[in-house]
């Protein structure tokens, strides 16, 4: 990473990231101010599309760095950034704590059936803010066609906690910790980062596998569009990461060099450190 000297660092070097990926802007953070000392910076930690409906809003940031790249070609390019990188691949999983009721028996086999026992409770984040939140509700309707259980989705849906209450993925760890929840799904890499224990599921539904791409298609979200009082249909796709620059930044060097180290050999050994994939 190359070391840059601008004499106009007034401002903060902004960065909005998804809530996933705290761990890792933090520690690539590290590195990167090491290098560059004197920027200030600030960073703010939302559900992604809620990321982007920021910036779409006006809101003012020099890094953008999302847990689905698809919302990059949707909301943001080319008017507020003009092109985006890959940089890491995750999957779905269910989180629980050690006090969390069937803990001892969920398996990969009978987690469906654990949570839908009536003294359980689950949940998952909002799926207008948060791809994680989009993305359970494409694992509920994947495993109803896997497990041929026609109609399981919509259990499932009923069955949760109520999405509002949580925003964003990181939200549920901090439910589970506190015992509020039994179970919530989240991306293995926080459970990782967390030393939360998690159900790994079939590769087949955890949107974590280009070989089922064509398969995840299946699964449908309708979600908030850019247009007020709007709504889209997504499709299930393989989870992957990305970062982009804000065509207004004040920072554009400093962007690069950011960008850089997250996607260069520093960045890949913070991303496995956190539980990512590196891409």
């Amino acid at each position: 990473m190359k070391i840059i000297k601008d004499s106009n660092k007034t401002k903060p070097f902004r960065i909005i990231h998804a809530g996933a990926l705290e761990q890792v802007v933090e520690k690539c953070l590290e590195q990167f101010s090491k290098q560059n000392s004197g920027l200030k910076f600030e960073t703010n930690a939302v559900g992604s599309r809620e990321a982007a409906k920021r910036l779409l809003s006006g809101e003012k940031y020099d890094i953008i760095a999302l847990a689905d790249q698809a919302l990059f070609a949707e909301l943001l390019v080319p008017d507020l950034v003009e092109n985006y990188f890959v940089f890491a691949a995750d999957q779905i999983v269910i989180g629980y704590d050690r006090s969390s009721k069937g803990s001892q028996q969920i398996t990969q086999e009978n987690w469906v059936e654990i949570l839908l026992k009536p003294q359980v409770s689950f949940a998952r984040s909002n799926h207008h803010l948060d791809p994680c939140g989009y993305r359970t509700l494409m694992v509920w309707q994947l495993a109803e066609i896997i497990y041929d259980k026609p109609g399981l989705s919509a259990i499932m849906e009923s069955a949760s906690i109520p999405y509002s209450v949580y925003p964003k993925s990181l939200d549920l760890a901090g439910a589970l910790f506190k015992g509020k929840v039994d179970y919530a799904f989240l991306y293995s890499s926080q459970a990782e980062q967390l030393g939360l224990p998690y159900v790994i599921l079939p590769s087949k539904i955890n949107l974590s596998s280009p070989a089922y791409a064509n398969f995840y298609d299946q699964a449908a979200v309708s979600v908030e569009s850019r247009i007020p009082g709007k709504n889209e249909i997504i499709h299930g796709k393989p989870i992957e990461f990305a970062v982009g620059i804000a065509k207004s930044t004040g920072y554009l060097e400093f962007a690069k060099s950011f960008i850089d180290l997250l996607t260069g050999v520093e960045g890949n050994l913070i991303l496995e450190e956190c539980g990512f994939i590196p891409c």
